[in-house]
């Protein structure tokens, strides 16, 4: 029998998402889902996750939850093919995370990648949360809780996947074939694998100002592209430019299509021979950011007002997020009770482990 195919993936509830999630991993999801090419589909908020490093500000977690899902709505995430979660309301999750923390050592946390970045970033060296510590722990324990088979993400969370199929590996050697081994699915444009902020700085953050978000009014989004970075040598229009580096280009490689330069900017025929014209002088930047403007504007025009349209009705959508956890519980404790059963620690449920014991001491 053909192995189902099964996706899982997510973001933490930390602020409403921005053009960089949206490249990177929602506009992905939303061809899977309408591909039909895998058999469920498991989208969760990590709300749990995202605690680990504001555990002193759930409120924002909190507030998160509901910012994240309307965003999901808006991009055209369907809930009657998707099953959509918020991480916390699965208890089984935290149990598979117990077990799991006895088949990785210390030193291999340590040497994790992702982790080590992500510490350095939030100035954890010297005090890091356990919680957040054992992320890879968590995240495989979410990843098989729903035996997924593709996780997609960026090439940033590679050493996370791969942490998650040596913990499988682990446990299928020491217990049986139980979990499944999970693959990741990268981007498959290269400017999507890792947006840069407006500022040209590798990363979109909050708390940089850099990113545009999908939420954003068309004014908003307007004046963040027109202040884009751009290459600082270029000075005049006459003067040649560089594209490497250039945010607007590398905005343009992750957005553009052939059909917009009809719509927008006639005089080229692609975006190769725009590039050409940039290289060699004699184009200036606000025209190149003029039609990104418009590329952007109608890109995220549909998810705005799918997203006003979704935020009228916010208890309907807790409703279907509810129902999503339970979709999503139901699954899990399947998977745990596999496990448990491997592991031999499902006492009430082995018949012939108690009739064993009673004969043993003569019952």
């Amino acid at each position: 029998m053909e192995k189902k195919r099964i996706i899982l993936t997510g973001d933490r509830p930390t602020g409403r998402l921005h053009i960089g999630h949206y490249v990177g991993s929602l506009r992905r999801r939303i061809e899977l889902q309408d591909a039909g090419d895998y058999s469920k589909m498991f989208v969760f908020i990590a709300d749990a996750q995202a605690l680990t490093d504001n555990i002193d500000n759930p409120e924002k977690v909190r507030q998160n939850v509901i910012e994240v899902a309307l965003d999901y709505l808006a991009c055209g995430l369907d809930p009657g093919r998707v099953t959509l979660f918020i991480q916390s309301q699965i208890p089984e999750l935290c149990e598979l995370s117990f077990y799991y923390m006895d088949l990785v050592t210390v030193s291999r946390l340590q040497r994790n990648p992702t982790v080590k970045t992500e510490i350095q970033m939030r100035n954890f060296e010297t005090s890091i949360p356990v919680g957040f510590f054992t992320y890879p722990i968590s995240q495989a324990a979410d990843i098989t809780a729903f035996k997924a088979t593709t996780v997609p993400a960026g090439e940033d969370q590679e050493p996370m996947l791969e942490q998650a199929r040596e913990i499988v590996r682990r446990f299928n050697y020491i217990y049986g074939e139980t979990l499944v081994e999970p693959e990741i699915l990268l981007p498959d444009n290269a400017a999507c694998l890792r947006l840069p902020g407006t500022d040209g700085k590798a990363k979109m953050s909050k708390s940089l100002g850099n990113s545009i978000y999908l939420a954003e009014t068309a004014d908003e989004v307007q004046k963040k592209i027109m202040n884009m970075y751009t290459d600082p040598g270029h000075l005049r229009v006459q003067d040649p430019g560089k594209i490497e580096g250039n945010t607007v280009f590398t905005y343009l490689d992750a957005f553009s299509r052939p059909e917009h330069f009809g719509r927008y900017l006639p005089e080229y025929v692609d975006l190769e021979e725009l590039k050409a014209h940039y290289r060699r002088g004699g184009l200036g930047d606000v025209k190149v950011k003029r039609f990104l403007n418009a590329i952007m504007q109608e890109t995220l025009e549909p998810i705005r007002e799918r997203r006003k349209e979704f935020s009228r009705d916010i208890p309907a959508i807790y409703e279907m997020l509810r129902k999503g956890c339970e979709v999503a519980q139901a699954a899990a404790a399947d998977t745990l009770d596999e496990v448990k059963r491997a592991m031999k620690i499902n006492y009430f449920d082995d018949k012939e482990l108690i009739e064993e014991q009673a004969k043993r001491f003569g019952n």
